[in-house]
């Protein structure tokens, strides 16, 4: 009985292991991302073909947010994230205790200045109002771009870290709106200007070639700092499926298909 009880126990071990090793594999060649729906949930299907060919199923979902995409990433139940920036991924591991890192930066999109219900920007007249995102890191580069073009002055030194309060000119009496990043576009309607995210003016039919009153310029500090990454839970950067799926992003393919696509609203990464 005894001999025949380990015998179970073996096999019962060896089928157990095998199982494992077997579901571990498909795991390694699944690749789940949380992306944000332009450009980001566009880009990775422009890979689906590149990484089946090397053995792997990417499977994108697409969220409308800013948190959740980190929170999933976190929590394991997805591989990695593709919808922000390295601000913007530092600030969120400071104020919520996760830890996200980069894996490899893919694209930046230029923040730009968009019509409202003035059509111009020497248009601007006393008490107008003008939106823009509300997040830490997006808010400062609104209020940069703003203060490029004479619309405010900063205090010296605040950089990517200005708020509201750091204006100390306002000579045209701006209201400033500071809305949720994805509320910026819903607003053009009621304020004179609205500073938006590249990709949720890409959501909202806008294009920065066409349609921006001002942008950040390609070689603009803005535009070096903000470039958008594959983020990914620290210890999982060098994971294989993760390097595949960074070097397909980074791919002569996709390259082409941005600057065909976008008309200069995202431009890759190099």
């Amino acid at each position: 009985m005894k001999k025949l009880l380990a015998v179970i126990l073996t096999g019962a071990f060896v089928v157990g292991a095998l199982t494992g090793c077997g579901s571990k594999g498909t795991d390694d060649k699944v690749i789940k991302v949380a992306a944000s729906a332009t450009p980001h949930a566009e880009l990775l299907e422009q890979v689906k073909p590149i990484l089946a060919e090397q053995g792997y199923d990417l499977q994108v979902t697409v969220f409308d947010d800013y948190v959740q995409p980190n929170e999933v990433v976190e929590s394991g139940d997805f591989d990695a994230n593709y919808f922000q920036h390295i601000p913007y991924l530092n600030s969120f591991n400071e104020e919520k205790g996760t830890h996200l890192v980069n894996a490899g930066g893919i694209h930046y999109e230029p923040f730009g200045i968009y019509p409202g219900t003035k059509s111009g920007l020497e248009e601007v007249a006393d008490g107008d109002s003008v939106a823009v995102p509300n997040d830490t890191t997006n808010e400062a580069r609104a209020l940069l771009l703003l203060q490029d073009n004479g619309f405010i002055t900063l205090k010296d030194g605040v950089g990517l870290e200005a708020t509201v309060n750091d204006i100390v000119e306002n000579p045209f009496n701006l209201e400033i709106v500071e809305l949720e990043a994805a509320q910026v576009p819903r607003v053009l309607g009621e304020v004179a200007f609205a500073v938006m995210n590249g990709n949720y003016a890409l959501e909202a039919g806008y294009s920065v070639g066409k349609d921006a009153l001002a942008y950040e310029s390609a070689d603009s500090e803005a535009a070096k700092t903000y470039v958008n990454v594959i983020a990914v839970k620290e210890g999982n950067e060098n994971a294989d499926k993760i390097k595949a799926l960074v070097e397909a992003l980074k791919s002569d393919t996709v390259k082409t298909y941005i600057n065909d696509t976008y008309d200069g609203a995202v431009i890759p990464f190099e």
